[in-house]
């Protein structure tokens, strides 16, 4: 199936999604300084940018940077005075996502901060709130990114949870995988949290079998 998933993204990238030699170059990169291949896919990146453009979003948080393939998608979206925050653990990642930006011209509106994600979110102003806040990181935190990403919510923000699939493990309350067990739990959380309406998708393509949880802060 693998095949014939990655067969469909690829026909409908090419078929709505114009040639991008910017962010082409951007994955390059981060192939040549032997980052994982788990940025997401072109389509997801457009999604994550009609996101951005459908809530007018002017702030963003994005927990897990890699190399600013997904932080330039939304960045581009954003107006000039936007701002976007990009949380990375690894100071090679870092390092590579800020030539990446500066590449793709939109270094002007990303910080990004390096170390861990939990420390990071502490030390951020508590009475900053964002318009919109994707969770990609390590999946045994989520519940912990989750809690501060109400914090950081007001009434209308939207939050994004990537890789909440897992190839169907979700599925399984057994399951000794600890990224399982804390996707398992950010889904429940968000579920019993009458502040948020919820849903979720499943994805197939170039990525696998995953998908991605939406949560709208209502009040």
């Amino acid at each position: 199936m693998q095949k014939s998933w990655s067969a469909v993204d690829n026909y409908l990238i090419n078929a709505l999604l114009p040639a991008d030699p910017v962010l082409e170059s951007v994955l390059e990169n981060n192939h040549k300084a032997g980052l994982p291949a788990i940025d997401v896919a072109a389509n997801q990146g457009q999604l994550l940018a009609l996101f951005v453009r459908m809530t007018g979003a002017r702030s963003i948080l994005e927990i897990g940077t890699l190399g600013g393939y997904s932080t330039i998608w939304m960045a581009r979206e954003l107006p000039e005075n936007g701002r976007l925050t990009t949380l990375e653990f690894s100071p090679h990642h870092a390092a590579v996502a800020r030539q990446n930006l500066q590449s793709a011209g939109v270094a002007h509106k990303v910080e990004v901060i390096e170390g861990p994600a939990l420390e990071s979110l502490a030390a951020l102003d508590p009475a900053t709130t964002f318009d919109l806040i994707f969770i990609d990181a390590d999946k045994p935190n989520n519940p912990h990114y989750l809690e501060w990403a109400l914090r950081f919510s007001r009434s209308g923000t939207l939050i994004v949870g990537d890789n909440v699939v897992r190839e169907g493990e979700v599925t399984h309350p057994a399951s000794s995988d600890k990224s399982v067990q804390g996707v398992r739990k950010f889904i429940e959380m968000m579920g019993n949290n009458p502040r948020l309406t919820c849903t979720a998708l499943q994805t197939v393509g170039v990525k696998g079998w995953d998908g991605f949880t939406l949560a709208i802060m209502e009040r």
